[in-house]
């Protein structure tokens, strides 16, 4: 028997053949890890990693009063049966973490004390998708001399003081600025919307259809209901909200949502005494199911908005309309081909009935664009309609 101590030398045939083995061994395991990694890599996309997907954010390098308000906060009184837990976690936009090098500024800041003067920050993480926004504690930044609005009635047609605005964020320091910006070049967000003087003064006040049937009129649309059962609703996009204005003089209430796009929009909106909405066409729309009697959308619904979020926003308009209520889609543009090949059916895939529908050609940035409008009159079904 062998000692294991023995320690004869091995003859070089036997080095050779052991050096061999290990090499072949070697190879034959590169080989097949390679072949396995190939071959799950075509047979399954998704188990490759995607080059615009950023890696994980650990918490290491978010602020801390971030952390603070996402994590979870035991109830005072223990578990909850309406919560069904014992703990409430606040909501915030899962894209939030994805920007740090924005997020890190809009949540730093002396807690008690005053928030940064950073709306045209929060708005870009806003429009990132950071929505909604995290909650901060602390006091937003406001006007210096801060003067009390206009009452109701002179409040919806006059332009308010320019002390009702924090004019940071604007290009324009001023709304006389604002309304003389139509004949400025460039693009700015709804260029004349400000001046209550120009087309705002007669916008949706014509007594019957125009525009080759594009143009409904408030009063027709509201003809197709029972008088007095459109009482509530939502305009989407709505500037500085004049169709509310208008459905106000016929006591319906309408909030308007509006981004800030290089204007006070939503200052606007409250100074004329109509309720201004704060959130982007992405963000899930904040009403309950089958509530609203009717929602209205000019121009901003259209073919800048990519197509699957396109589709999950309309079945949203159709989920927070009551069943019998109305979606008007005003002045929907797109390319000629778009309509039939592309928005047509994704439209009447949603399950609206129709009530009007005109369609017409879009002539004001040029014919060579072969643009086209589609105006719209939809209604949710009264039973169900799957």
């Amino acid at each position: 028997m062998d000692s294991p101590h023995d320690k004869r030398p091995m003859s070089l045939t036997t080095n050779l053949f052991f050096l061999f083995l290990l090499l072949f061994t070697n190879l034959l395991t590169l080989f097949l890890s390679s072949a396995f990694y190939t071959s799950c890599s075509l047979s399954n996309p998704t188990t490759t990693l995607s080059s615009h997907i950023p890696p994980p954010t650990t918490t290491s390098n978010l602020p801390s009063d971030f952390l603070a308000f996402t994590s979870g906060q035991f109830l005072p009184f223990g578990f909850n049966t309406n919560f069904d837990s014992d703990t409430v976690y606040p909501p915030v936009g899962s894209s939030c973490t994805q920007f740090p090098n924005e997020l890190n500024p809009y949540m730093s800041y002396k807690v008690n004390g005053s928030c940064p003067d950073d709306e045209l920050l929060a708005q870009k993480l806003l429009l990132k998708g950071c929505e909604p926004l995290p909650r901060r504690r602390c006091r937003p930044a406001a006007p210096p001399s801060y003067v009390e609005p206009y009452p109701l009635p002179t409040s919806l047609w006059t332009t308010p003081s320019d002390s009702s605005v924090v004019w940071t964020a604007y290009t324009c320091k001023n709304y006389n600025c604002l309304i003389n910006r139509r004949t400025q070049k460039g693009f700015d967000d709804c260029k004349d919307c400000f001046d209550l003087e120009g087309r705002e003064k007669t916008r949706w006040s014509s007594d019957k259809s125009s525009n080759g049937g594009l143009d409904f009129t408030i009063d027709e649309v509201l003809a197709t209901k029972k008088p007095g059962t459109i009482r509530i609703g939502l305009d989407i996009g709505g500037g500085v909200a004049t169709f509310a204005v208008r459905m106000m003089a016929r006591n319906i209430t309408i909030v308007t949502s509006s981004m800030n796009l290089n204007g006070p929009f939503n200052n606007f909106i409250a100074s004329r005494g109509v309720v201004p909405l704060y959130i982007s066409i992405s963000q899930r729309l904040p009403f309950f199911d089958n509530t609203l009697d009717i929602v209205h959308s000019m121009h901003v619904l259209s073919n800048w908005i990519p197509t699957t979020l396109l589709h999950f926003l309309m079945f949203d308009i159709y989920r927070v309309l009551r069943p019998g209520g109305l979606f008007w889609l005003d002045h929907f543009f797109c390319v000629g081909e778009q309509l039939e090949e592309v928005y047509t059916p994704l439209i009447e895939s949603i399950g609206f009935n129709k009530l009007k529908w005109a369609v017409g050609r879009k002539l004001d940035r040029g014919p060579e664009l072969r643009e086209m409008y589609l105006s719209a009159l939809l209604e949710k079904p009264l039973n169900n309609s799957y």
